[in-house]
């Protein structure tokens, strides 16, 4: 017996679909884009459209095609989403000095893409609640993770000068991967004496965060190449090509 052959989509069902879309870029987009991330609202949204379109055709072409006798597989095209949204992930994956952000935007884009996809098949249940979900993700274990981990210590500037910027940029590698700390936002001065002054963030979180940031200042200040270290309150010079 030739199963039947599905009916084409109306322009209200797709209309629908690509508004419930739309709807999970707008929130998951809307909260990145108030943590600052580099893939915001927008990007969001354009991802869960553009998966929830490559749905849509995949059934259009299914249907059309099913009348001449033809197989077509509907998720092909969907399935492509999936591995290729992938590099639009690694854009949003940023390294800040000895640092990687992005990791969690990344995530949430390759995941408002699945739901695009969800949402184009018609599985209008797995896209809400996987929203309500990653929503969740984002905002209530952020708060959890950080009052499980400790309170962070805040912008925290280091000044350090060096002879030698190599050698030096190759020990404060070392003692940040030591205790666990993010460099960012690195700036670099020439001293008159031919000397380096290396001016930096240090962001130290998590269990026995005070301990640790005592820890990577005593760390630096026993190496010989390191002339001096001290935290600073502000950045006061800029740098010098």
């Amino acid at each position: 017996m030739t199963p039947a052959v599905p009916a084409p989509l109306g322009i209200w069902e797709v209309f629908l679909r690509m508004l419930c879309s739309m709807a999970v870029g707008t929130v998951i987009g809307t909260e990145r884009e108030f943590s600052g991330r580099p893939a915001g609202m927008r990007t969001h949204i354009l991802v869960a459209l553009g998966a929830c379109a490559v749905m849509l055709t995949g059934q259009m072409i299914y249907t059309q095609y099913s009348a001449y006798g033809a197989a077509p597989d509907p998720a092909r095209l969907a399935a492509q989403v999936i591995t290729g949204v992938g590099f639009l992930g690694a854009g949003t994956i940023m390294r800040e000095g000895l640092t990687v952000r992005g990791l969690t935007t990344a995530a949430s884009l390759w995941a408002v893409a699945c739901l695009g996809v969800a949402a184009g098949g018609g599985y209008y249940s797995i896209t809400l609640v996987g929203m309500v979900f990653i929503f969740i993700t984002l905002t209530v274990f952020e708060m959890l993770q950080n009052r499980l981990m400790g309170q962070r210590c805040g912008v925290i500037y280091y000044c350090l000068e060096t002879g030698d910027i190599v050698t030096g940029l190759e020990v404060l590698n070392l003692h940040a991967r030591r205790q666990n700390a993010g460099i960012q936002d690195m700036r670099t001065l020439r001293q008159p004496n031919g000397s380096y002054q290396l001016l930096f963030q240090a962001d130290i979180g998590g269990l026995h965060s005070k301990k640790r940031r005592q820890r990577f200042l005593d760390g630096l200040a026993t190496e010989p190449i390191i002339t001096s270290i001290h935290i600073t309150s502000h950045r006061e010079k800029e740098p010098i090509e």
